[in-house]
């Protein structure tokens, strides 16, 4: 059988040898090297060739493994500052706490994770202690991206600080009585403290990227100077299976963002078991981050393995530790020095001689307890490397022990991360491990106490100096007193209102144009952040690119093929959009990162994110949820908007159902509008609500999503009625009546009907209006419906009002009163998005949308596929009239054989 290596193409095959004698002299010392000293030391030489020939600059591929031992040699590990002793009584007080808070909430059955912290808390405490800036000094500081299941580590160290108290730990995870906290890093349920929300795993580690790249963006515009912010992300190992957790490597990489550091908490578990039970998952990350041009640190073992390397003469140790599987290096954890001597050392006679070395306890020390990332030094040392190197980003793998001080029963066991209390002789033997004063009377009714060193204890003093000197508390966030964003000119919003003539213009393009004239303003047109994901040709956005400037941090090395053109393809330092090619998770992390600059660094950006709506709220509702709780602000604009608007894609381009997801999310403000004049006043009144002058007690923390779609219509002018503006806002104004309309309906006392209609939609339903009163002497007034959610949610606030003993009529009960005949509701969207409103309409409800799949045709075809055009409308008025016996019911038989229907 064929050797598969002895044909796989070589790239030297390419190449022309210059000095075929010289290689083969190579090949022949390596031949050499390995009979006469074993393939292992041959192997072990070339490792070391190429690490030289890449530090010395040449172009070679990359060494993506390195052998299973620290980056950092013990002889080089720069010793820390401070004081170990006193860091090593805080970090205890810490591991106390933490632990003592998740076992009383068990007692409610809140739960919480304990394990987490316990393996990570050196991970923490070495960067509070010497590396994370606080906000203090610039008002940015560092950002921290806490890993979710630490969090009672976190709030033990606040509590040590002094920021929280014993009634907060004791209300951990219950916060409806107003001193709880909340179970992880949630901004919106904790805004003093938590930054970013990490527990839906992956997406910390990508927003993580793109903060640390709009951290550069900020720079280089010169909006302000956040170069001395450095971004840490906290991550699991297991973490690192989520596709959002790598989708952005090399973006990090290629931008060289090396104000970015990931620590990656490899204590080898998940929530079920290993992460890598027949593998190494350090292996496998490392040659992952190496592969996508990131600096690799790994912090694997603690200072007692020092004297086993010392031993390994052979490099058996070495070669053992490669091949050993995580589940096997977790059961070792768990075993005895017998089962340890015969089941790792005994596998080599080389390692067996090294075991006669040792003694049992050395041997237990160094596989039970001794880890990188268990040791200050050794975490300190890659911390000092990682903000140190220039050039690209930094990753540092450090191995820990799951559940470490807790004692037999949790470290590295399977079901630990599910454990969610010590008893009481747990915490006891815990004590005696950690060496804290605190005395078995404490341990009243057999309930664990806090523990607490004293406000002006040592331990306290010295924790607040630490942070003192790195510009204040962490984590932290701030809301900055920003004077609010001066308004644009009523000008740019009011030349919307005139409408297009006979000009056809897409929702979409209004937009646009709109944005166009906002970023000219000379107050806050560099503010505004455009953000794509690789479809600004598609929305018609590619006029920006000369004017704004696309951002690279390389500026424009090229010369672009169309720059002999006006709109040209233009690249710069200082660009303005981030046009992000096909990512629509990376545009929303971009988003994220802009729309809360207001609170990361005190600088208020306003970022409109515009992509096709149906890989909005589908593709990316989680990082969603994640701004909402985040308290973001900007504009999220779904284009291409509905479930018959985009010809010819097919189903999986066909949005029938994004407002429904976005009404889910209570901090997002859906508007379907229809017209130009209401995307201008959405967006007018979005940028006095989360910019500028907002009313007293309204809530700021919002964000907008917009449908707009790619339909070019006529834009009419704005109505003149009272009440229009208040409506665009609210959800629900009447456009016209049939007789505004100029429609000839032959009875005076005509049958009548209100169309409500949102989006494009709202044509089909004037073309429907004219029908019913030309073809059927039917009376019908067009209502424009820009949020239907909107209108829910008025009502929803009536109901609880009412429940409270308030009187309050919601506003589109308000709204339609008095408005004769029933309802008929229509939108380009499935019928539950406009039924959402259905319980507070006193009239004779009844609704149309595009329920099912879409399908890829003609508008008019689709249309009427959905039962959704004008056609349609016109027999289901008919059918709602005649069940009421205002028409024949043979009207509905007549018009629906007329329409083909």
């Amino acid at each position: 059988m064929t050797d598969p290596q002895a044909i796989q193409p070589s790239a030297l095959d390419q190449l022309p040898d210059r000095d075929p004698e010289e290689t083969a002299e190579w090949q022949a010392s390596l031949d050499a090297v390995t009979k006469a000293a074993g393939p292992h030391r041959a192997a072990y030489l070339m490792r070391r060739t190429l690490e030289r020939a890449e530090g010395n600059g040449l172009a070679l591929p990359k060494l993506l493994e390195t052998d299973y031992v620290n980056t950092i040699p013990t002889a080089a590990e720069p010793s820390a500052p401070g004081d170990p002793e006193m860091e090593r009584r805080i970090t205890a007080w810490n591991r106390w706490n933490a632990a003592a808070m998740v076992t009383r909430g068990s007692k409610h059955g809140v739960g919480g994770h304990i394990a987490t912290f316990a393996s990570a808390a050196w991970l923490y405490e070495t960067g509070f202690n010497h590396f994370f800036k606080g906000k203090e000094a610039d008002g940015s500081g560092d950002q921290l991206y806490i890993q979710g299941h630490a969090s009672p580590g976190i709030y033990a160290r606040a509590f040590l600080d002094g920021r929280l108290t014993e009634q907060h730990l004791d209300n951990f995870r219950q916060e409806s009585g107003g001193e709880g906290l909340p179970s992880y890093p949630h901004p919106r349920r904790l805004p003093w403290l938590w930054e970013f929300p990490t527990v839906s795993m992956g997406l910390g580690p990508l927003s993580a990227i793109y903060q640390a790249r709009f951290n550069r963006y900020l720079t280089n515009r010169g909006v302000k100077d956040v170069s001395a912010s450095h971004v840490w992300a906290f991550l699991g190992d297991g973490e690192m299976d989520e596709p959002e957790s790598t989708a952005a490597l090399s973006l990090a990489s290629r931008e060289g963002l090396d104000n970015l550091t990931f620590v990656i908490n490899c204590n080898l578990q998940r929530l079920d078991g290993p992460v890598r039970a027949n593998f190494k998952i350090v292996q496998e990350l490392e040659a992952q981050f190496r592969g996508a041009g990131w600096n690799v640190i790994k912090s694997l073992w603690g200072s007692a393995w020092d004297e086993l390397f010392q031993l390994d003469t052979t490099g058996a140790l070495v070669r053992r530790l490669r091949e050993v599987p995580d589940a096997q290096v977790q059961t070792y954890q768990t075993r005895g020095a017998a089962y340890i001597r015969e089941d790792f050392f005994g596998k080599d006679p080389a390692l067996a001689e090294m075991a006669r070395l040792l003694s049992d306890d050395k041997i237990l020390e160094c596989f039970h307890l001794s880890r990188g990332g268990h040791e200050a030094r050794k975490v300190y040392a890659a911390y000092k490397a990682a903000v140190e190197f220039k050039g690209a980003p930094t990753v540092i793998l450090a191995q820990t022990v799951k559940g470490h001080t807790l004692g037999e029963g949790f470290a590295s066991k399977n079901a630990n991360h599910q454990m969610k209390k010590l008893s009481v002789d747990e915490f006891k033997t815990m004590r005696d491990l950690l060496e804290l004063p605190i005395s078995d009377a404490r341990f009243l009714d057999g309930v664990v106490p806090y523990g607490h060193p004293g406000a002006d204890s040592p331990e306290v003093r010295y924790l607040q100096e630490r942070r003192a000197a790195l510009g204040g508390p962490a984590p932290a966030r701030r809301t900055h007193a920003l004077a609010p964003l001066p308004a644009p000119a009523d000008k740019t919003f009011a030349s919307f209102d005139k409408g297009s003539g006979t000009q056809n213009v897409a929702t979409t393009m209004a937009f646009v144009r709109l944005v166009k004239d906002l970023v000219r303003d000379k107050e806050t047109g560099k503010r505004w952040v455009p953000i794509v994901p690789d479809e600004a040709r598609t929305f018609g956005m590619e006029s920006l690119f000369p004017s704004l400037g696309i951002y690279s941090p390389k500026g424009q090395t090229y010369e672009p093929v169309d720059r002999d053109q006006l709109m040209y393809y233009k690249e710069a330092e200082n660009g303005q959009i981030l046009n992000e090619g096909i990512t629509e998770a990376g545009s929303m992390a971009d988003f994220i990162a802009a729309s809360t600059a207001y609170s990361t660094h005190g600088e208020a950006m306003i970022p409109f994110y515009i992509f096709y709506s149906m890989f909005g709220w589908q593709r990316t509702a989680d990082q969603m949820w994640q701004l909402g709780d985040q308290l973001g602000r900007g504009f999220l604009v779904g284009a291409t908007a509905g479930r018959t608007t985009l010809t010819g894609e097919g189903l999986q381009h066909a949005d029938g159902h994004s407002p429904v997801i976005a009404a889910t999310n209570p901090a997002a403000l859906s508007y379907d509008p229809a017209f130009a004049y209401e995307i201008a006043a959405i967006v007018k009144d979005g940028l006095r609500r989360m910019y500028g002058e907002a009313a007293a007690g309204e809530d700021q923390n919002v964000f907008y999503y917009l449908t707009v779609y790619n339909e070019p219509m006529p834009q009419p002018a704005k109505p003149s009625a009272p009440g229009v503006d208040e409506g665009i806002l609210k959800g629900l104004y009447r456009f016209n009546t049939a007789e505004s309309a100029g429609v000839e309906v032959a009875a005076a006392n005509a049958p009548r009907i209100q169309l409500l209609a949102s989006g494009t939609a709202i044509h089909w339903a004037l073309k429907a209006q004219q029908l019913l009163a030309e073809e059927w002497g039917v009376a019908a007034d067009v209502w424009s419906a820009t949020s239907w959610t909107e209108l829910r949610r008025d009502a929803l606030e009536a109901d609880a009002a009412l429940l409270r003993g308030e009187e309050r009529t919601p506003y589109v009960r308000r709204a339609l009163q008095g408005a004769e005949g029933p309802v008929l509701a229509v939108s380009d969207y499935m019928r539950q998005v406009p039924d959402q409103i259905a319980q507070w309409v006193e009239q004779d409800w009844s609704s149309l949308g595009a329920d099912g799949f879409g399908l890829s045709d003609t508008r008019e075809a689709a249309r009427r596929h959905f039962g959704v055009d004008a056609e349609s409308i016109v027999v289901a008025a008919l059918a709602q009239l005649a069940r009421r016996g205002e028409v024949k019911a043979a009207s509905v038989k007549e018009a629906r054989e007329r329409y083909g229907l």
